[in-house]
């Protein structure tokens, strides 16, 4: 017997799509301030932290003590998702992210001179994170018909890509108010985004009793490694955007290298989530045909390429072009990979599969921000760019060559459970 028991998919209306159902509505009103709430803190937190110590190192700590809770917890935060409401789970994290701001803000106004305090309530941060990036990743499928799926996937990415966009630069302005002001407003957001999810009515599964095992623990490690497609998605997006990924260090080419300070920082936070809010409404009205997997391993090596360029930009202009380049090309990979592990999950399974795959994405992200500080710190801040991005095009070659079964994958809709 299943684990859970499905319940009905909401209705279809007659011109049936993604925004038919009211619940997806809520879901993408509770993505808006949440995602708004989570970029404005990373804007204040990354000045604040850099400004205090001026080491590019502690830009690289801002990142690993957000990863290191989801690491940690990620058996037991996919099984939460497995076995309780999704939406319960998702307001109790949007809640502990309420109490974050307020600790920072109280830390901010407190003329704070050191950065240990801040990294502390990041990892509490992260813990929150652990647990709402799977039940979210498991809610959403539950919201929309089958047949709207991709569609759904594209919308939801190109909300959360959008509010990337407003989030940094609205922080850079409210920055200049200083950092109580931005962590103020990221915990009112965050509050209205425990709203929106509170208000959805659809129950996407109920559990049933059953004792929590090893091997119920590790069943979305053993899904993912026994099928070579996900596993290769999932990992090539981690490595690539792991040794390419340049955003940590965002504050010292605002600062330091193009001059720009805290709202140009906003921009230059903002502008990849610009290309890839472009691409993910072109995905919205028309979905990849085929050769999913073949536009995978490209969009990746375009995202290095890019990644390159930045590196060695002096220009604004530039800069912010190839970092809109290198988040569209991102999201051709997010939207391939998305709708690989979503597709081919049984409902059953979806809360510890997106567990094991939000720790491969926050490690290509907050860990790749670890990456990123660390070799700035030992070659320079240019440099460690540069390198980044030339190792992503290393992965891409590398997992052609490792994963055959991700090239051959062709139309994403054709996907179904496994």
């Amino acid at each position: 017997m299943s684990a859970l028991t499905e319940a009905p998919r909401p209705a279809e209306s007659p011109t049936p799509g993604a925004f038919a159902t009211r619940d997806f509505r809520l879901f993408l009103g509770m993505r808006v301030p949440a995602v708004l709430a989570t970029r404005i803190q990373d804007v204040a937190v990354g000045w604040q932290v850099y400004d205090i110590t001026h080491r590019p190192l502690d830009l690289g700590f801002v990142g690993l003590a957000q990863f290191a809770p989801v690491f940690g917890l990620a058996l037991v935060s996919g099984h939460v998702s497995d076995r309780f409401d999704r939406r319960l789970v998702l307001v109790t994290c949007l809640t502990v992210q309420v109490v974050c701001a307020a600790l920072l803000l109280a830390l901010a106004m407190s003329g704070l001179d050191e950065v240990w305090p801040i990294y502390l309530v990041l990892v509490l941060f992260g813990a929150a994170r652990s647990f709402s990036g799977p039940a979210s990743a498991a809610l959403l499928p539950n919201l929309v018909p089958l047949e709207q799926l991709g569609k759904a996937f594209a919308v939801n990415s190109s909300t959360f890509q959008a509010a990337t966009i407003v989030g940094p630069a609205v922080g850079g302005l409210v920055f200049v108010w200083g950092a109580p002001a931005a962590f103020a407003v990221s915990g009112l957001l965050a509050m209205l985004a425990a709203i929106a999810v509170a208000a959805i009515r659809t129950r996407p599964a109920r559990a049933e009793p059953r004792a929590i095992t090893w091997e119920s623990l590790v069943a979305g490690i053993r899904f993912i490694h026994a099928r070579p497609a996900i596993l290769g998605a999932i990992s090539l997006d981690l490595f690539a955007v792991l040794l390419g990924g340049a955003t940590a260090l965002l504050p010292i080419y605002a600062r330091d290298i193009l001059v720009v300070g805290p709202f140009g920082l906003g921009l230059l936070r903002s502008a990849p989530a610009v290309g890839a809010t472009i691409v993910g409404l072109v995905l919205a009205r028309r979905p990849l045909g085929g050769r999913a997997g073949r536009t995978m391993f490209v969009s990746v090596a375009v995202y290095g390429i890019a990644t390159i360029v930045f590196g060695l930009s002096r220009s604004f202009a530039l800069s912010l072009g190839a970092l809109a380049i290198l988040g569209a090309a991102d999201m051709v990979s997010v939207f391939v990979r998305q709708n690989l592990v979503q597709r081919a999950t049984p409902d059953e399974m979806r809360g510890r599969v997106s567990a094991v795959n939000f720790v491969f994405v926050g490690a290509s992200n907050e860990l790749g921000e670890m990456e990123s500080g660390l070799t700035a710190a030992w070659l320079g801040t240019i440099e460690s760019v540069v390198l980044g991005g030339l190792g992503s095009l290393l992965v891409v070659a590398l997992w052609i060559w490792r994963f055959p079964a991700l090239a051959r994958v062709d139309r994403l809709e054709d996907i179904r459970p496994q």
